[in-house]
């Protein structure tokens, strides 16, 4: 279904009002106007060579009526009588009737990370032929690639785990999201885990969730992952596994906690393919005998979940007027790729007049706190707060919220069922192969087409770093504008939540191992504002929630700060967005001066030179000699200088410095001045003695007087 259409972005059904006005036009046209178009005639609906269709426009040409066929669609509606569409599996792949549920929780007091002891033990297990396997996961790999998908994949009778009388642990991970390929019991209370990689791959080993049943309350159980791929992880810096006990859930109405004592992520034996493997180990004590539960990664958020989410909203009499959910595509596997198109609908063309703004997540199925941002922004967005209400009435939003539903529906970390990583083919053609990427960059396209889109986001997690941050695009090829004009919404961002979002964490780079990424795609498009939002699977270390795990709650509340700060961003008092650009300008100066003067032994025309040299927006029009000077002093060679030279020179700038610090600086001061004369500024000019008071404030110890 094309986009093209208003209309098309508010119907119900499956079939849009424009086919079914489509229709009532063609045959309007045929009935009183059929003696003008000599192509219908009064038996043309039995000719088989012009059947009666929908699928055949006319448009009036020439004095005659002249059919062409409707533009293909590529859009479906999703209907909102009845359930949504199956998950379907790989065929191979062996799936479990139960269907797996876990409620809603938050815990009243935020969770700690975990501080080493420093006693922590690293389990080695040597392969011996006496350890007992309690849990082997179906053959992956019976194909090379992706062959079809059934609903609830392999239909052959599944293969039982093993039952055992003795108190021996019993795993499974054959549901939606799960990943556990093997366990083995290597003592009476410990367990060796191998997790799965993404399917039709040998790598990507992060993502876990599985079942445990079969246990003793207050035994100490250790267990262990050994194979995992990243030397750095969060769990070196104090993150907890997740723990969900279905007694504890029932009882108490406790959900998904962070657990776990002798925590420890260390490199492994090297395995027979000569690889080195990581390792994670910890020990816990389940609080219930013969209970169910489930250790996580992160908190679990599968297709099943959204799509009870997304149907709860089309039964909404209320949100379902400003939220039109429809089909983008299917994957490989022929599962639903949902957009949903929000914003007040207008019949008039002041509609058109509204600027867009585009949220994406789940590009990778494991990063599952990317769905809890997201589902805190539509809870939002969708409200009846009255800046909800404003944010639908001045903008279009288009959300894809979940990109590889194939991905997270098997349990993968990093990939689609293609055996890629969709982040890195925006730019392919190949539209078979990664439909959910092709048809979002299509969308986009179209959409810039009709309107101005201000801004793209892209959600997902982080596995090394604290916190929550983006990263955008580098504009500075383009000018010094649009360079600093590109960080004030990530530093609105930080300003509204500053105990989980840190400005300091974001990056502006375009790498070229990036450039396939959504954000440097849409970037290159002409999206201005173009980002990847990232939220660690730990928590912060920023004000009140300092050393701490993030909660869904947590989460979610950054679906809220990402709508405050938009319109923050957007507001028609531009004092907020002006501070934000003044704050940018003198950070700038600042890091930059600390870059000059962190050379102890570089001369005062060497400094010059640099910070020419990597100004963001040279001046093309200096004058042919300058430039032939400035060639010829950074062409000459240098010679490496003994220890003895080295020494005698930094005596001698010393020396020299303190009475050039203060020319210096100043000089430095006139020249980014100069060098920022490019940016079109509507607020006051700062006068020196505020830019020498900045400095002072900044830098006490560089003997600024």
């Amino acid at each position: 279904m094309s986009e093209d259409s208003e209309k098309e972005d508010y119907s119900d059904g499956t079939i849009s009002d424009e086919d079914e006005s489509d229709e009532d036009m063609f045959m309007k046209f045929v009935n009183e106007d059929l003696h003008q178009c000599a192509l219908l005639t009064a038996n043309s609906f039995g000719d088989p060579f012009f059947p009666r269709t929908t699928q055949i426009l006319l448009e009036y040409q020439l004095g005659r009526w002249v059919p062409r066929l409707r533009e293909p669609r590529d859009l479906y509606g999703v209907s909102s009588s009845g359930p949504l569409s199956p998950t379907r599996w790989p065929y191979h792949c062996e799936v479990i009737d139960e269907k797996v549920q876990h409620i809603d929780w938050t815990p009243s007091c935020p969770e700690p990370v975990y501080i080493p002891t420093g006693l922590e033990t690293e389990p080695l297990y040597p392969e011996s032929k006496e350890d007992t396997v309690v849990y082997l996961a179906e053959d992956a790999y019976k194909e090379p690639c992706f062959v079809y998908s059934r609903v609830g994949g392999n239909r052959t009778p599944l293969k039982q785990p093993m039952d055992y009388c003795d108190n021996t642990l019993m795993f499974e991970a054959r549901f939606e999201s799960g990943n556990l390929q093997k366990v083995v019991k290597v003592a009476e209370y410990e367990y060796q885990l191998t997790v799965r990689p993404d399917l039709f791959t040998n790598k990507h080993t992060q993502w876990y969730y599985f079942q445990v049943t079969n246990m003793q309350a207050g035994i100490i159980y250790r267990f262990t992952i050994v194979n995992f791929t990243k030397p750095a992880s969060l769990y070196n810096r104090g993150m907890r596994p997740l723990f969900y006990s279905e007694k504890e859930a029932k009882a108490h109405h406790i959900g998904w906690q962070r657990i776990g004592d002798q925590i420890k992520y260390y490199r492994n034996n090297p395995r027979q393919d000569g690889r080195h493997y990581f390792s994670l180990t910890w020990t816990f004590q389940f609080p219930h005998n013969k209970d169910t539960c489930y250790f996580a990664h992160c908190y679990p958020y599968t297709y099943t979940n959204l799509q009870e989410y997304l149907s709860g909203i089309n039964n909404d009499p209320v949100r379902s007027k400003f939220c039109k959910i429809r089909v983008l595509c299917h994957t490989l596997a022929r599962n639903m790729v949902y957009i949903l198109t929000i914003t007040t609908p207008l019949k008039n063309s002041d509609s058109r007049k509204r600027k867009a703004v585009i949220l994406t997540a789940r590009v990778h199925p494991g990063e599952t706190n990317s769905s809890w941002i997201m589902k805190g922004f539509l809870d939002y967005i969708l409200g009846n707060s009255s800046d909800a209400q404003l944010l639908r009435d001045t903008f279009v939003f288009k959300v894809v919220p979940m990109l590889n539903p194939d991905g997270v529906i098997v349990g993968n970390y990093r990939c689609s069922l293609a055996g890629r990583d969709l982040n890195r083919n925006y730019t392919s053609l190949l539209k078979e192969s990664f439909p959910s990427v092709w048809y979002t960059r299509n969308m986009v396209h179209r959409l810039m087409e009709k309107r101005e889109v201000i801004l793209y986001c892209d959600l997902h997690g982080h596995s090394r770093k604290e916190n929550i941050f983006m990263y955008g695009c580098d504009g500075s090829h383009r000018s010094k504008t649009f360079y600093l004009q590109q960080r004030i919404f990530p530093l609105m961002l930080s300003k509204n939540c500053p105990d989980k979002f840190s400005f300091l964490a974001c990056k502006f780079n375009v790498q070229k191992s990036r450039e396939g990424t959504g954000r440097v795609v849409m970037w290159k498009m002409g999206i201005r504002n173009s980002f990847t939002m990232e939220a660690t699977f730990c928590g912060s270390t920023l004000g009140n929630k300092r050393g701490t795990h993030f909660s869904t709650k947590d989460l979610e509340s950054m679906g809220y700060h990402f709508c405050d700060s938009l319109l923050d961003y957007c507001d028609p008092d531009r004092t907020k967005y002006y501070r934000c650009l003044k704050e940018l300008e003198e950070m700038e100066r600042h890091i930059a001066l600390e870059r000059v003067f962190e050379d102890l032994d570089t001369p005062v025309i060497e400094i010059t030179l640099d910070v020419e040299s990597s100004s963001r927006d040279s001046d093309s029009s200096e004058s042919i000699d300058s430039q032939t000077y400035l060639l010829k002093l950074t062409s000459q060679k240098k010679h490496l200088k003994t220890k003895k030279e080295r020494n005698s020179t930094l005596a001698s700038h010393q020396n020299a410095r303190e009475g050039q610090k203060v020319y210096d600086r100043g000089h430095l001061l006139q020249r980014h001045k100069e060098s920022n004369s490019d940016v079109k500024d509507t607020r006051p000019n700062e006068t020196d003695d505020y830019m020498v008071d900045y400095f002072r404030r900044q830098l006490p110890d560089q003997g600024l007087v």
